[in-house]
């Protein structure tokens, strides 16, 4: 008998049911939040690997273009390799802080929206997860910004893209405050804001979706672990192609270097840098890393909702 799992609540990502009771927000915020972290714990590494193929190729116009990472898992095996363990979970302390306060703010609003009736209107569910999104990124930005500088930082023998060199997650972030203010501690949120609202809108509305013909299908039980598995493969196929450009736009945003006047060396907004990698790099310069940022959303999706998931469904029982 294959084992399972809780299923999502029906009014957790569904515009078509009304839900029959509702966890509070705030502590829907804080539930999404560990959930998501956890996930975090698992899936960094891809995190690693997905920076590192994002910024490859950035300086090819300079000359000094080297390819060091030709795919997930050779780029797994080289960075353990050449790194370690712990390089290829760079970035996780501030990970986990971005993850807590994007996604607890992101699941957060949408359960709010969700209580508000807002997600029952004819497109709200789309416009409800863009708008949470969006959110979530604006407050997390100063997380992400530091996450990325951490994740690039590689020995030269297989550095790609600028080296922030900094020492560790705080002293990152006192050192950006000190060079740039607080407004350079949100440098790259042009890029992050539109990256994740197209993300948390197509995940929210295709797992939901998804979710619902698998189960439709009847191919295993509604509860099964392996139809949340199958959405989650769904949406992750969908965010992967929709997301990935902005994804690298939003990388190398986050990770260029600045001037004495605090304005990027590399690009001065979104446009630019959409026109700059499109004429060094290509189209195909604007899904670099999409195979690791698939195979990352798959698990994260998977894990992050179930966790979610067993967590909401233990507080209501409790109450």
């Amino acid at each position: 008998m294959a084992s399972t799992v809780p299923a999502l609540p029906r009014g957790v990502f569904s515009p078509s049911a009304p839900p029959a009771t509702h966890v509070w927000p705030p502590l829907d915020f804080a539930l999404g939040a560990l959930a998501c972290c956890a996930a975090c714990v698992f899936t960094n590494p891809l995190e690693v690997v997905k920076t590192r193929l994002q910024l490859q190729g950035e300086l090819r116009a300079r000359g000094s273009y080297q390819r060091h990472y030709r795919g997930v898992l050779q780029a797994l095996w080289v960075v353990g390799r050449t790194d370690g363990l712990r390089g290829l979970q760079k970035g996780l302390s501030v990970g986990l802080i971005y993850q807590g306060l994007m996604n607890g703010v992101r699941l957060g609003s949408y359960s709010y929206c969700e209580a508000s009736g807002l997600t029952q209107v004819h497109g709200g569910s789309l416009l409800s997860g863009a708008g949470a999104g969006a959110l979530g990124a604006f407050i997390a930005s100063p997380a992400y910004l530091v996450k990325t500088h951490l994740q690039a930082q590689a020995v030269e023998a297989i550095a790609v893209g600028h080296q922030h060199n900094h020492q560790g997650a705080s002293s990152a972030f006192v050192t950006i405050y000190r060079r740039e203010g607080v407004i350079g501690l949100w440098r790259g949120v042009n890029g992050a804001v539109p990256r994740v609202m197209v993300g948390s809108a197509a995940q929210l509305a295709t797992f939901t979706s998804a979710k619902d013909w698998v189960s439709h299908s009847q191919w295993f039980s509604p509860n099964s672990w392996l139809t949340a598995l199958i959405a989650a493969m769904i949406s992750g196929v969908a965010v992967a192609i929709t997301m990935t450009p902005f994804d690298v736009i939003s990388t190398r945003l986050y990770n260029q270097p600045v001037d004495e006047l605090h304005r990027g060396r590399l690009y001065q907004s979104f446009s630019d840098c959409l026109l700059k990698v499109c004429q060094t790099e290509g189209l195909w310069g604007l899904y670099k890393g999409m195979g690791p940022v698939f195979v990352r959303l798959a698990p994260h999706t998977v894990l992050s909702m179930m966790f979610w998931d067993v967590m909401r469904q233990k507080t209501l029982k409790d109450k």
